[in-house]
């Protein structure tokens, strides 16, 4: 049975890791394989899990693939994990994705970023309204790729069904202004993982979700732990060993100019650095070049080392 809003909100307090999506050499979804990642990850600590999400190469499935993930994630999770499954497109293919996730169990419907040509806010509320019309299971929009108001925040905190924000726009003070202004039960979510975890935290956020988390959770964890602590000097100390690799997925790798193509192929070797499922990417996602896979590797060193001398 799907968790509560309450315990939705619950498990947004913490550390979301994403679920990849593996595929085998004809780029076919693996779904053994997504359990194996999913248990490991649950035996280390997670409890919060993103489905069909952008890193799981939401864009690259089809509708049906996108639901079969989902049910591979609720399947194979104990009933105290909490998965979140990705929403998006026109309003009738979302809508037909919240219904279809809300009958293979799913917790709540983490709606993606607009990927519209144009948008409008106030469209974009009505859109929301729209999907929650319709979802038995609650909301969490994620909001990037665009510059909203503080207006259009606090009015999509208040859209009925919605539980919480996954916040992923590089603005504290615009994150502040909204979430000091929004109802105490919206939990605010840094969906910048955790290089922007202990600025957002000042401003409101209540959990984050994965970089180097997702193949290294205890790094998450122990971050997330610090700050409820509110030990600053040593969650600065653990935000500080996940730049290298957080920097490099923010690279263009070779032959190409655009900002952050290599993401999730470098996640993916991290996966496999860590003993878990990576895998092919599908395109337009490119594969990391043999110069980058050294970097990879070499970043995954420094990384393991760093977190023997942070965390031991």
């Amino acid at each position: 049975m799907p968790l509560s809003e309450s315990g939705v909100r619950e498990h947004l307090r913490g550390v979301a890791a994403g679920l990849l999506t593996p595929f085998d050499d004809e780029l076919v979804i693996e779904h053994g394989k997504i359990e194996e990642n999913a248990n490991t990850l649950y035996d280390a600590g997670i409890r919060t899990f993103l489905a069909a999400a952008n890193i799981s190469e939401y864009h690259s499935l089809s509708q049906k693939e996108r639901i079969a993930v989902t049910e591979t994630a609720v399947d194979a999770l104990p009933s105290d994990a909490c998965v979140l499954a990705g929403v998006g497109g026109s309003t009738s293919a979302a809508r037909e994705l919240v219904r279809a996730y809300g009958r293979v169990g799913a917790d709540a419907m983490m709606v993606m970023p607009p990927d519209h040509s144009y948008i409008h806010e106030r469209g974009l509320i009505r859109y929301y309204e729209k999907l929650d019309a319709v979802s038995e299971a609650p909301l969490v929009p994620y909001v990037k790729g665009f510059d909203p108001s503080v207006g259009y925040l606090r009015d999509l905190a208040g859209v009925d069904g919605v539980v919480g924000v996954k916040y992923a726009i590089e603005d504290a003070v615009k994150l502040g202004a909204a979430a000091s202004s929004t109802p105490e039960d919206v939990v605010w979510v840094d969906g910048l993982a955790e290089p922007f975890a202990v600025s957002f935290w000042n401003e409101g956020i209540e959990g984050f979700s994965a970089g180097v988390s997702n193949f290294r959770p205890e790094v998450g964890l122990e971050l997330f732990d610090a700050l409820t602590d509110e030990d600053w000097e040593r969650a600065r100390r653990i935000r500080n060993i996940c730049l290298p690799f957080q920097n490099f997925r923010d690279e263009s790798g070779e032959d190409n100019t655009l900002q952050g193509a290599v993401s999730i192929s470098a996640v993916k070797k991290g996966l496999e650095l860590a003993g878990m499922h990576g895998g092919p990417v599908r395109e337009p996602i490119q594969p990391l070049s043999p110069t980058d896979e050294r970097r990879a590797e070499e970043l995954y060193g420094q990384l393991d080392d760093d977190i023997a001398r942070v965390l031991d």
